[in-house]
């Protein structure tokens, strides 16, 4: 099984920067692509960055400032998805959210993490 546990949300100031980090427990060759997805209160889900192999793919709103990486682990240990957010906004405050994408023996299968909260406010 495929478990992703995000961490790093907090309270930041406008102009701010936060690291968002989503540890992955189970076999890397199973996942394919990996993201970001936020939701605000009230708000629908929507996606904020991507990566696949060492492709990256941004919204609109993420462009320029966030960078989404990924650190793949030895045997044995987990792996990581990342966020490097800078130059927070309040329109950035959301439940943010770790996925993944099963491939091989989890092709088809989505995979959400719990989600950490992040608030831009002064």
């Amino acid at each position: 099984q495929v478990q992703l546990v995000e961490s790093g949300g907090g309270l930041v100031q406008p102009g701010g920067s936060l690291r968002l980090s989503c540890a992955v427990s189970g076999t890397m060759r199973n996942i394919g692509a990996m993201a970001w997805y936020r939701q605000a209160p009230g708000k629908e889900r929507e996606f904020v960055a991507q990566i696949v192999d060492s492709m990256t793919r941004y919204s609109d709103s993420a462009l320029g400032r966030f960078t989404i990486s990924r650190d793949f682990a030895r045997d044995g240990a987990k792996s990581t998805l990342n966020l490097e957010m800078r130059s927070l906004k309040p329109e950035d405050t959301a439940l943010y959210l770790c996925y993944a994408r099963g491939v091989n023996y989890y092709r088809g299968r989505d995979f959400w993490g719990q989600g950490t909260e992040v608030t831009v406010s002064s």
